[in-house]
């Protein structure tokens, strides 16, 4: 009888113990799926604004509107960044040099849900880059609305 009253409770410490470590496990994977998530929205964010970049005039304003798509938490237009470059890769302000468009998302920071860990995470720079089309000048008729 008295092994029976030492031992009493050692089961709700065991589950304590399991428990944690099972819900620290369950938020882990929860917010990598987030982190995934998060990631793959910024890749589709600089693909899509570099799309619109190809095709809209020059420093136009819906560029960087159609990277913040997805309306992530702390994404906004300062972190997207357009430049266009000239056939060897730098970047150039003449319009007839233009052969190719790049955008980059860079400097984003968003928070996680993990205890123990930093409550933020840093997210590494997207960059898509295609070439020019027409860049708001059309051959004939109105120019596109962006």
């Amino acid at each position: 009888m008295r092994t029976r009253v030492r031992q009493r409770g050692t089961t709700t410490v065991e589950f304590a113990i399991v428990g944690a470590v099972v819900m620290l496990v369950l938020f882990a994977v929860i917010e990598l799926g987030r982190i995934i998530f998060t990631l793959n929205m910024l890749q589709e964010g600089a693909r899509r604004a570099a799309r619109v970049a190809a095709v809209c005039a020059v420093r136009d304003s819906a560029i960087a509107d159609k990277a913040l798509f997805a309306n992530l938490p702390g994404l906004t237009t300062s972190n997207v960044h357009v430049e266009y470059l000239n056939e060897s890769g730098t970047p150039t302000g003449t319009f007839d040099d233009i052969r190719y468009v790049r955008v980059r998302i860079a400097n984003y920071r968003f928070p996680i849900a993990i205890p123990f860990i930093n409550p933020t995470f840093n997210a590494p720079e997207f960059s898509s880059t295609l070439p020019r089309e027409s860049l708001g000048v059309p051959h004939f008729g109105a120019a596109p609305a962006c």
